[in-house]
């Protein structure tokens, strides 16, 4: 009688849904003792004369693999790839990664702000006139301004590290980069409806001075620097840590209403310092954030937030540096009050 040791050798190297590698991280005959007794094992193997057959250990072996699915090689079944309303990360990193931004557009300026002012310190009779100073001192503001963007980047750095969690997963597939059914008149039809509620805003609430007016005003290439931070990070990283990062773990969370009601008004709140006391800025501001978030709800994909965010951004920013050639240049309150406040 031909071995059941020969036998399976034989099976096994006539299989052909079965791989080498794959029996191996199988381990064929662990996984067969875990799924039956011995008694049970035995039962499988049909003694016929001189020869051994194996006759129902090949669906065995078929209904493990269809249960363990796609093989690691650890040999652990592969988990589901994460997707934008089911991310890697929860509310704590994301709020954590939150706090983290913040703290970069306040402490990065101020670090590249320090040689500055210790240069003109020599100039102020003190510390308290040299801060005076320092806030409408046009080189100063433009200091801070660009130091805005490398701030951005570390931001953008921290976001990376918990949706990527070290490169295991894609970064813009899994905060959602797809149109999610959104077309480009839709995108028109939003700026439209939104240029119309900023103009009976300000006709009923008046643009009040603010922090960010008080910027633009200091020097031109402050209005450029602003231009090139609103258009080119700011879009991306506001997008991936409100819409993205936020607001995934908290629609998870706590449910999608109250994710939407939270993330909105931690955008506006962040806001709030650069243009207080303007309530038109903040309710139009309030209202962008809004209508960003419902449209992540609407699409499941951080995309077109961010098209909208950037379209919206481009637009106030061309605003400002045509200002002077289109007959603005005498009220920039008239440009603001135009469309929100969104720069950051």
């Amino acid at each position: 009688m031909r071995p059941v040791k020969h036998c399976v050798a034989q099976y096994s190297s006539t299989k052909d849904r079965l791989t080498r590698t794959r029996i191996a991280q199988l381990r064929l005959f662990p996984v067969i003792k875990g799924l039956s007794t011995a008694n049970s094992f035995e039962q499988n193997l049909e003694v016929c004369g001189r020869s051994a057959t194996l006759s129902t250990v090949s669906e065995t072996i078929d209904q493990t693999v269809d249960a363990l699915g796609p093989i690691h090689s650890e040999g652990h079944a592969s988990s589901p790839d994460p997707t934008p309303n089911d991310p890697p990360w929860g509310t704590p990193a994301a709020v954590g990664t939150w706090l983290f931004s913040v703290a970069m557009i306040m402490i990065v300026p101020a670090i590249f702000l320090i040689p500055y002012a210790i240069s003109q310190n020599s100039v102020y009779a003190d510390s308290a006139e040299l801060m005076k100073a320092l806030g409408s001192d046009p080189a100063a503001i433009a200091i801070q301004i660009a130091a805005i963007i490398p701030a951005h980047l570390l931001t953008l750095a921290a976001a990376w590290l918990v949706v990527t969690r070290g490169r295991t997963f894609p970064f813009f597939k899994t905060l959602g980069w797809k149109t999610g059914g959104m077309k480009w008149w839709h995108y028109l039809a939003i700026m439209a409806a939104f240029f119309l509620l900023s103009v009976v805003v300000g006709s009923l609430l008046p643009e009040q001075d603010n922090d960010l007016l008080r910027i633009l005003r200091s020097s031109r290439y402050v209005v450029f620097l602003v231009a090139l931070m609103a258009t080119v990070t700011a879009p991306l990283v506001e997008e991936v840590i409100y819409r993205g990062l936020l607001y995934s773990a908290l629609q998870r969370s706590v449910g999608v209403k109250a994710a939407v009601a939270i993330v909105t008004i931690l955008f506006a709140a962040v806001h709030l310092p650069q243009y207080w006391p303007s309530v038109s800025t903040m309710i139009l501001l309030t209202t962008l954030s809004l209508t960003l978030t419902l449209v992540r709800v609407r699409t499941d994909n951080l995309l077109p937030c961010f098209i909208l965010h950037t379209i919206f951004n481009g637009a106030q920013s061309l605003l400002f540096i045509l200002g002077p050639y289109i007959g603005l240049e005498s009220t920039a309150e008239d440009t603001v009050s135009s469309l929100v406040h969104f720069l950051k």
